[in-house]
């Protein structure tokens, strides 16, 4: 949080030399780096003439800026110029104040195994297990504020190859003017009988209209078939999916709706993983999965790993040139001492500065009873990705779009 503390809006700045430097004798330094000393590396906020500096460092009452509960350095002061009024922001009464951080969990509804798109109109879509029955879709204009608008299916067209089965981990894309929504149909347990099928509509708040499965476990010979992802490479389409019995991958026909005839599966990763996303930026594919145990509440392990590869088919290697193939990888997000069980994340999103942006569920340690969505930036260095501190942030700046 060092990196997110130093990053200040409009002229909140005044001498840090001191508390003696500081204008007024009611301003603060903020510990901001956190090391228990107040010193050079740490911020003092100006507070104008005539104010009291509050516990934030500004004066009059601070908005909650990070909606954590709490007023404090995490949260923007905007600097009010001497003479002026104040207004309850703590900002002069013609200053324009800017909200311009985030909080995880970005929601607090159960949204496992979440995928997103960005559609025509600018707006982002975002789908999930059916911890929401018959599959939430869910609205943004920011990634960071999220309406729910209602479901996929309903329970008259939900998919039903497999009498009972759950839908799980669905995939959203458009293909040839629609939007496909793959998915998977499971019971907990039953690994054999559960597959991968799809569904399409014109537009992506639904309605969708299910196509069926492509397969079932038994029927592909790959055990626990689940967690489909669709990409596209040289003008042909391709399913990935598998858990924690490899990642395999198929090319598809035109439509995306079927198998192609006399193709044959292939593997590109170990039995260590599940949640399969591929990325491709630079001259490297990037293969995202995740590891450990998704669904214990706090005592989950699930964590996102990544390797990569020159080729759609591998081999994806860590830094050490270790293959995914023989379960090796990079941790990219682990849990802290807030959040565990980080993993299955979505497509990565870039925003109008080049960011790039990645959703995951988590369980939140205060309350570890749903999976809950999370964002956080995707860095890079030397063409791999990390997020900061290698784990959820609780506040961070939000994307620019």
């Amino acid at each position: 949080m060092k990196h997110f503390k130093h990053l200040l809006l409009f002229s909140i700045l005044c001498s840090i030399a001191s508390i003696t430097n500081c204008r007024n004798s009611g301003d603060l330094i903020i510990d901001s780096d956190s090391d228990g000393i107040m010193d050079m590396d740490d911020i003092c906020i100006d507070t104008p003439i005539g104010e009291i500096a509050d516990n934030t460092g500004c004066s009059n009452s601070q908005k909650d800026t990070d909606e954590d509960g709490i007023a404090d350095d995490l949260d923007t002061c905007i600097d009010t110029p001497e003479n002026t009024q104040v207004n309850t922001n703590g900002c002069a009464q013609d200053s324009v104040f800017v909200d311009s951080t985030y909080s995880n969990p970005i929601t607090e509804l159960s949204l496992p195994d979440p995928t997103i798109i960005k559609a025509d109109n600018g707006n982002f879509y975002l789908y999930a297990t059916e911890n929401i029955r018959n599959a939430p879709i869910l609205e943004s204009t920011d990634l960071v504020n999220w309406e729910l608008l209602g479901t996929a299916f309903t329970e008259q067209n939900r998919p039903s190859f497999l009498p009972d089965g759950s839908i799980w981990a669905p995939d959203i894309n458009f293909i040839n003017g629609q939007y496909v929504l793959y998915y998977a149909l499971a019971i907990w347990g039953d690994e054999w009988t559960c597959g991968i099928g799809a569904a399409t509509s014109d537009n992506p708040t639904g309605p969708f209209s299910d196509k069926g499965k492509l397969f079932q476990s038994n029927e592909i010979d790959v055990q626990n078939s689940i967690d489909p992802f669709y990409i596209e490479e040289d003008g042909k389409k391709y399913l990935f999916w598998g858990s924690f019995r490899g990642i395999y991958g198929h090319e598809l026909t035109e439509d995306g709706l079927s198998l192609k005839q006399n193709a044959e599966k292939f593997q590109i990763a170990g039995t260590a993983y599940e949640a399969t996303y591929i990325y491709k930026r630079g001259q490297y594919y990037y293969l995202f999965c995740a590891w450990g145990s998704c669904c214990e509440g706090a005592n989950s392990t699930y964590q996102t790993v990544v390797g990569r590869s020159e080729s759609l088919f591998g081999p994806f290697l860590n830094k050490n040139g270790e293959s995914m193939s023989d379960n090796e990888h990079e941790i990219m997000i682990h849990g802290n001492d807030h959040f565990v069980g980080t993993g299955h994340n979505t497509e990565i999103i870039s925003d109008n500065e080049g960011k790039t942006w990645m959703l995951y569920h988590a369980f939140d340690l205060s309350d570890p009873k749903a999976r809950v969505l999370m964002l956080d930036e995707i860095q890079w260095e030397n063409n791999w990705p990390f997020v900061e501190g290698n784990s959820p942030n609780l506040s961070w700046i939000k994307p620019s779009l």
